[in-house]
């Protein structure tokens, strides 16, 4: 199996579609979770369980696309004399959004009448196991070689 050589113009990682097809599975996950959480939230608890399920669902799906949506915008730095810099500061960035995003909903939600706890919690772990198992399922199936986005030098001429 042989690859033409990449342009050196196209920096474009080549992790860019797992990351893409990670977004995509997990969509498909969040939206299997909503419509069997909402279905079970609302026989365990009436409309609180719907919107604790749907609530949840949300929070896990926003979660997991905030990782990888970060990748693939620091991605867009690749080949530039700032890209480490860049795709650091960017997923640092993104891991603190979160981290502050999590401490407002949980204060914000704390003790709110409309919603039921435990539906709530474990649609939020069903969303993150899920994207777990999408994450590990997408990058396990990838068929990346070991060294991708290397360049060699080039062969030796004998002149």
């Amino acid at each position: 199996m042989s690859t033409a050589p990449r342009d050196r113009a196209d920096r474009t990682p080549t992790s860019n579609p797992v990351l893409r097809r990670a977004l995509l599975w997990g969509a498909v996950l969040a939206a299997v979770i909503a419509v069997v959480g909402g279905v079970i939230g609302f026989a365990v608890a009436g409309v609180e369980g719907l919107v604790s399920a749907l609530l949840g669902t949300a929070i896990a799906v926003v979660f997991m696309g905030i990782t990888a949506a970060s990748i693939l915008l620091a991605n867009r730095f690749a080949g530039s004399d700032v890209f480490v810099g860049a795709f650091f500061g960017i997923v640092l960035g993104g891991w603190l959004l979160k981290f502050i995003l999590f401490i407002v909903l949980v204060v914000l939600l704390r003790g709110a009448d409309w919603l039921d706890p435990v539906v709530l919690f474990l649609s939020i772990v069903a969303g993150v196991i899920g994207s777990l198992v999408v994450d590990v399922l997408v990058v396990a199936r990838a068929r990346l070689p070991y060294a991708s986005d290397t360049q060699l030098p080039p062969a030796p001429s004998d002149d």
